[in-house]
């Protein structure tokens, strides 16, 4: 049985947007951008495999990593959407960066926070997969309490700790609300390590793109400077003071970035009114 991919959608506005979360996250990551976005935007949010309430693919490694992207284009063509703007944050970047370079003529606007094409080495492929299964491993022995306790340690998530109280007890029960398993299996299928290598197709891409990373997260400015030399149609935003999630450290900011990106004209876009014929507010859980 073919994957199916839970999703909802929201808002008001003109222009589609497709969100892909990141790793621990669901489609409810950016429900606090709701008040910005909802009159502007026709929001459809997905959970990606072993997150949220999608089962993880059927097949293992690269072979689940292409079953995602069927599956994503299947959430498109059950609610009739031929054209959307795609917005992905850090594994959902890598994702939707993947799904654009498949199929282009699906999307508008492509917009990557704290995103990477790949690794180029094959080398530097296996041992990110090595490094995956341990985390993997991890999950399984140790359990979803003790790897978040880890996880959100890391230096890449220093700017999250300095959240509001309230802010923080809610992403942390939204990275609890999903299971070892389910995470363990997403790092096998959907981890760097199985992610084919973009970087020498990105000239290729001619979607308008928006790069959108943190200053103090130096890696992924890193990358997104070296993309910006490769995309054709490329425009970069760097938040200062932020680290891996500006979405979450500076919402208010991050959301004018982007609708400001989405909402200004580009001479070659289709018209966005014909663009889906189902209504806001809908979902569709596995």
């Amino acid at each position: 049985m073919a994957l199916k991919m839970a999703y909802e959608t929201w808002g008001e506005g003109a222009h589609p947007l497709l969100l892909v979360h990141g790793f621990t996250g669901n489609r409810t990551s950016f429900d606090h951008l709701r008040a910005f976005w909802s009159p502007h935007v026709r929001v459809i949010a997905v959970d990606l495999p072993g997150h949220g309430q999608t089962p993880l693919p059927t097949r293992p490694g690269r072979d689940g990593f292409l079953e995602t992207l069927d599956a994503l284009f299947g959430v498109l063509d059950e609610l009739n959407v031929r054209h959307t703007h795609l917005l992905g944050y850090s594994q959902g970047a890598r994702f939707a960066l993947a799904a654009a370079m498949q199929r282009p003529e699906r999307f508008t606007r492509l917009i990557l926070e704290s995103g990477s094409p790949g690794l180029h080495r094959r080398q530097a492929r296996t041992e990110r997969r090595v490094k995956d299964s341990e985390l993997a491993l991890f999950l399984r022995q140790k359990g979803l309490t003790a790897f978040m306790d880890y996880w959100e340690a890391l230096p890449l998530f220093a700017g999250l700790r300095a959240m509001p109280e309230e802010q923080r007890e809610a992403l942390r029960a939204r990275r609890l609300a999903n299971t070892a398993e389910g995470l363990a299996g997403a790092l096998e299928c959907l981890g760097l390590g199985v992610q084919p290598d973009y970087w020498p197709e990105l000239q290729r891409q001619r979607l308008p793109t928006l790069l959108l990373t943190g200053a103090l997260d130096e890696k992924f400015t890193l990358t997104a400077r070296r993309m910006a030399e490769e995309l054709p149609v490329v425009y970069r935003r760097t938040f200062e003071g932020c680290t891996h999630a500006p979405h979450l450290e500076v919402p208010e900011e991050y959301a004018r970035e982007v609708l400001s990106f989405v909402r200004t004209p580009w001479y070659d876009e289709p018209e966005f009114e014909n663009a889906a014929s189902d209504p806001p507010s809908q979902s569709r859980t596995s």
